[in-house]
């Protein structure tokens, strides 16, 4: 069936709306290409490596990605025998110790880092805090200001509060392509909006920073897994991520922290715990840091969640970032034709992240509605429907699927 026409606010991403509603009935020309893009999809058997439920389309992934379908083996293995079995051997014998480190290494090409630059552990909000004032403390005393993306994830914006209290900065709010003066210590950006998916310029937020003399601090948890980011290749001096969305690690698995190799010796951490002393077993009482990524460590690593993320990232092996990109911006422009309502994700692919996002009035009834007739989305307030690709397991048919579910919840 056509679904209703319906009328919405301006596309703020400059993309004119459709003059009619597409037929989105089954023998429709999108639905034939939909079949003829996923027929050509190099990506599609990736999917049969994930658990979605029967019947739904999971386009939530920006939130929490799908679970990879070996990893409940893998955590039996670490429960019953690595914990069960083994017990406090298995920091050695099982390698519990060096996990951080080791995983950091697995999602650093990920990122475009190099091995030895990235950590994991500790939740994204605990690792801002711990660049931002390492940054602020890089940067030096006669700049007070700390520039912080104006639409920022809230909690990103709660932690910089609370760093400029305890480094005596303030917070000015800033959208990229502002100026940065000389009074500017160190900026905080979201790579891409979690509200509408818009997709920062990275590299030239990035040498802008820089030449004012400033440190910036990127917020990847939208774009790690989804995107190329290229952090050794355009000098960024500390990013940080989660691993729930797109890298799959599952509920609240630890986020990770990027530091730029030559700034790692420097690297002030206003979170100096044990184990990322030099020597964490001397149990000495003055703090001597680590050398090297080791450094943004704080206390004793999470493991049942760590090594779940370790299993969940071996679906990445012999699949690049690139081609995922490739994929994933075929994916929302197929979506983007199929919907009716105004998108606030930009249209130009180099400003869209994985996402798109469409404004509706009663968004939070309309995703309630969606979510029941097995399309899996989230809601934003007060007026946003948030749609999260990824590649890994999103068919062009899914896309399709969403598009009729909505015109039809509309009607």
């Amino acid at each position: 069936m056509k679904p209703a026409p319906v009328q919405s606010e301006p596309d703020l991403s400059g993309r004119p709306g459709p003059s009619a509603v597409p037929d989105l009935s089954d023998g429709s020309a999108l639905a034939r290409r939909a079949a003829e893009l996923d027929a050509a999809d190099e990506l599609a058997p990736l999917r049969e490596l994930f658990t979605v439920a029967p019947g739904t389309v999971y386009l939530d992934g920006n939130s929490l990605g799908a679970l990879p379908r070996h990893v409940p083996a893998r955590m039996q293995e670490v429960i019953t025998h690595e914990w069960g079995a083994l017990g406090i051997r298995s920091w050695e014998e099982s390698g519990w110790w060096t996990a951080p480190e080791r995983i950091g290494d697995r999602i650093a090409p990920l990122v475009g880092a190099a091995p030895g630059t990235v950590v994991v552990g500790d939740s994204t909000s605990v690792n801002v805090f711990k660049a931002l004032v390492a940054a602020v403390r890089t940067a030096g005393d006669d700049r007070d200001e700390i520039l912080v993306d104006a639409e920022t994830f809230p909690t990103d914006g709660y932690i910089a509060a609370s760093a400029a209290r305890m480094t005596g900065r303030r917070i000015v709010p800033y959208a990229p392509g502002d100026p940065i003066g000389p009074r500017t210590a160190a900026v905080l950006v979201n790579h891409v909006d979690y509200r509408t998916g818009r997709l920062h310029d990275l590299p030239a937020v990035t040498a802008a920073v820089h030449a004012a003399g400033a440190v910036v601090v990127w917020d990847l948890c939208h774009s790690a897994g989804a995107l190329p980011v290229g952090l050794a290749a355009h000098g960024v001096d500390f990013a940080v991520g989660c691993t729930y969305k797109y890298l799959n690690g599952g509920p609240g698995s630890p986020a990770f922290l990027y530091v730029r190799p030559d700034l790692q010796a420097s690297f002030d951490s206003p979170l100096p715990g044990w184990t990322s002393h030099v020597d964490p077993f001397g149990m000495e009482p003055g703090y001597t840091p680590a050398d090297g990524a080791p450094r943004g460590r704080v206390g004793t690593p999470d493991i049942l969640s760590m090594l779940a993320l370790e299993s969940a990232l071996d679906v990445w092996e012999g699949v690049s970032v690139e081609a995922v990109r490739a994929k994933s911006l075929v994916l929302t422009d197929f979506f983007l034709e199929c919907v009716s309502l105004g998108s606030v994700t930009p249209a130009a692919p180099e400003l869209r992240g994985s996402q798109v996002s469409l404004r509706c009035e009663n968004a939070g009834a309309v995703m309630k509605e969606l979510i029941a007739r097995g399309v899996v989305g989230d809601f934003r307030p007060p007026d946003i429907l948030r749609f999260g690709f990824t590649p890994l397991y999103v068919g062009f048919g899914d896309a399709l699927r969403a598009a009729r579910v909505l015109g039809e919840v509309l009607a």
